[in-house]
């Protein structure tokens, strides 16, 4: 079980923690992005294609240039400064302060956090014609006791299923940060695991007005990636801002393994990762031209998480020969923030 981590200190804790740098060709990992539809989790009457669209370009590293201290040796950077900048390289923490987080270290059995956890219950097809029924039982969402949430979906003996979708509206919210977690995700037809945040305007200005970052979506269809996209005013549904972070086809599924997702959100700016690596970036210059007079950058405003398994619908498809139950595992959330800012 791993430690608690404390909002007193840097979490220092990505297992798999790399360079920020492109994805080198060594790698196998390739990145797609452009505008399309990875469908929506926020459950509004959007239809989906999950069409990729786009090109396979790299994204480049974040890095920094050392700059020389003054004097006759002007142009001359210390063996101090050097060591600095490795360091913050090495670590991409080492510019945030962790301002929220659960780890899910409490004995097996136990339900969300009410502190930062709420539900969202029900079900109807959530607007994209899927097949679950989100509930609020320790069955479809509980630690494990290994120091992970178990997210699970259900069916039952008549063909129903029954999964949960927690969130922290009204507990949790934040504008600007790294939002992250890790977790070992579901693949296999009709599986649409989640995680991903809304602003906390959500229930005055409605979908998508509010704004929605996917920080991770997997079609379980398509088991060697995750997909990430922006839905706002003039870019939601079919028209979302998207990318995808691909594995190789002939090596392990996204979901044989922990891979830990966050976005970097600042003003102006979503930038996605996987493992660390960015793979999309997204600033209001991307929003089409031809969006319509009232598309504009809506992310500008605290945000709230939530985390969903869904079975089925427009952008999954139907769950046929998938063996239940499918339990995604979550080792943690955590948000973190520039240090002596509100982001």
């Amino acid at each position: 079980m791993k430690p608690r981590v404390t909002l007193s200190r840097l979490a220092l804790v990505s297992t798999s923690a790399l360079l920020f740098s492109c994805v080198s060709s060594s790698t196998g990992v390739t990145t797609e992005s452009g505008t399309g539809s990875t469908g929506t989790s926020s459950g509004a009457s959007v239809g989906s294609s999950g069409t990729t669209v786009g090109t396979g370009t790299g994204s480049a590293g974040a890095g920094g240039s050392n700059v020389g201290a003054g004097g006759s040796d002007a142009g001359a950077v210390s063996d101090a400064a050097l060591d600095a900048q490795a360091t913050a390289d090495a670590d991409p923490y080492a510019n945030w302060v962790l301002s929220w987080s659960d780890e899910f270290n409490a004995v097996a059995g136990t339900k969300p956090d009410p502190t930062y956890w709420s539900y969202d219950l029900g079900g109807g097809g959530w607007g994209l014609g899927q097949l679950q029924t989100y509930t609020n039982a320790a069955a479809n969402a509980a630690t494990d006791g290994t120091g992970n949430l178990a997210i699970v979906a259900i069916m039952d003996a008549q063909g129903n299923f029954t999964s949960a979708r927690l969130k922290t509206e009204g507990k949790f919210d934040q504008a600007y940060g790294r939002f992250e977690t890790r977790a070992k995700v579901v693949t296999g037809n009709g599986m649409w695991p989640a995680f991903w945040t809304l602003g906390n305007d959500f229930g005055s200005a409605g979908w998508p007005q509010c704004g929605e970052i996917d920080i991770m979506e997997v079609r379980g269809t398509q088991p060697y990636g995750s997909n990430a996209a922006l839905h706002g005013p003039g870019y939601s549904g079919n028209s979302d801002l998207k990318g995808r972070y691909a594995l190789p086809d002939s090596g392990p599924k996204i979901s044989d393994d922990f891979h830990t997702y966050a976005i970097e959100w600042e003003p102006g700016v979503v930038r996605f990762y996987v493992d660390n690596n960015l793979f999309q970036t997204h600033t209001p210059a991307d929003i089409p031209v031809d969006a319509g007079p009232n598309a504009k950058w809506v992310y500008d405003h605290p945000f709230f998480i939530l985390l969903n398994v869904a079975v089925g619908g427009s952008y999954a498809g139907p769950p046929t020969g998938t063996v239940f139950p499918q339990t995604m595992l979550v080792d943690y959330v955590r948000v973190y923030k520039r240090p002596n800012t509100g982001g």
